[in-house]
């Protein structure tokens, strides 16, 4: 199996900025809640209940073709410091780092997929694709979770679908998410009308990391809340359609920027290479919220020699526990801040600031 110094000097390809509309969708990920027959949900298993679990099914998750050389790791063998870089890849959940005995995962080479064993459900199957492509992602887990069901005894009802933990994730047990960077919405005052519009038609808009957490750096999470009475087709087909309105609406709200609002936009680009090319002390919140200024800069061409990949990568390289792994030491609050500034500086050093364009005339 592949070790985790191997995981973490190998970014994933949906971490590269790349794949449909993704200057504006960074990522579209799909996630399978799936239980076994005749052990009870992991909330209200014993100890010795998910261990038993775990020991049953992990060798056959790890079997699968696309699982093999993956990584694989039992939670009591991994740091907190490592757990939540896993969580800053997205790889696995917040919820699921919290817990220790009982619980793995397991992720494949290319980091496109990963099972968490005893999260909420028994099961977590999450694939991750870059850019807008739900469908690929869904094939992703569509095809391991036919594989998986084939050796292990879903619980799963005729009329209800698959069983889990929540009833919200009763039927298809599917959830389908969209990471999107909508600076411009933001910028314009327009996301308010956007996120109501969206939770109107029984959607979930929710920060950086999921539920209950912060949309730093102007990327928002558009995913579905409902998993029963219909099929997981219909699920994507639905979202998709929103999230192509959403990328209308922002696109929009760029070009409204560089055409009535040129002046501004260059100074909020400007101040953002500024500071994250020559501070020495940068929060987590400010470095993010910068590194979106910066995206949207060169997406616009008024930063014109900044690869979006090195920007998608920083974004990564400069959360808490990345730091810490860097450091292989855990670090103060106020430790990360200067650790997170050096790699800032170091990382934009070859890229020049915005060039003096003469903007065009502002809107009255």
């Amino acid at each position: 199996m592949m070790r985790f110094s191997t995981l973490i000097k190998n970014p994933a390809d949906w971490m590269k900025g790349s794949g449909p509309h993704s200057e504006i969708v960074m990522t579209s990920r799909v996630r399978l809640a799936r239980n076994l027959r005749g052990f009870p949900f992991p909330g209200f298993s014993q100890e010795h209940q998910r261990i038993e679990l775990l020991k049953a099914a992990r060798p056959v998750v790890e079997e699968l073709p696309e699982m093999r050389d993956g990584y694989s790791v039992d939670y009591t063998e991994l740091s907190k410091v490592r757990k939540q870089v896993l969580v800053e890849r997205h790889l696995v959940s917040r919820e699921h780092a919290a817990r220790t005995t009982g619980c793995a995962v397991v992720i494949d080479r290319k980091q496109s997929i990963s099972v968490m064993i005893n999260e909420e459900d028994h099961f977590r199957l999450q694939g991750i694709r870059p850019g807008l492509n739900l469908r690929g992602a869904y094939e992703l887990v569509d095809r391991i979770d036919t594989e998986m069901d084939a050796g292990l005894p879903y619980a799963f009802d005729g009329k209800l679908g698959y069983l889990t933990a929540c009833p919200t994730n009763l039927g298809t047990g599917m959830r389908a998410s969209v990471m999107l960077h909508l600076p411009g919405l933001v910028l314009l005052d327009q996301i308010n009308p956007v996120i109501k519009a969206v939770g109107k038609i029984g959607l979930a808009v929710r920060g950086l990391y999921g539920e209950g957490t912060e949309a730093l750096g102007n990327l928002f999470q558009i995913s579905n809340q409902h998993t029963l009475g219909e099929s997981e087709p219909e699920i994507i087909t639905q979202i998709e359609k929103v999230i192509e309105g959403v990328i209308r609406s922002e696109q929009t709200a760029r070009a409204k920027l560089l055409e009535d609002h040129h002046t501004m936009l260059s100074d909020q680009v400007g101040r953002a290479y500024a500071i994250l090319r020559y501070a020495h002390v940068l929060t987590s919140k400010e470095a993010l919220n910068l590194l979106s200024m910066l995206r949207l800069g060169a997406d616009l061409d008024i930063i014109t020699n900044c690869d979006r990949s090195l920007l998608d990568l920083l974004l990564l390289e400069i959360q808490p526990a990345h730091l810490q792994l860097g450091a292989d030491r855990e670090l103060s609050p106020e430790e990360r801040d200067v650790a997170r500034a050096e790699i800032t500086r170091s990382r934009l050093q070859a890229i020049t600031g915005p060039a003096n364009q003469t903007p065009p005339p502002e809107a009255s």
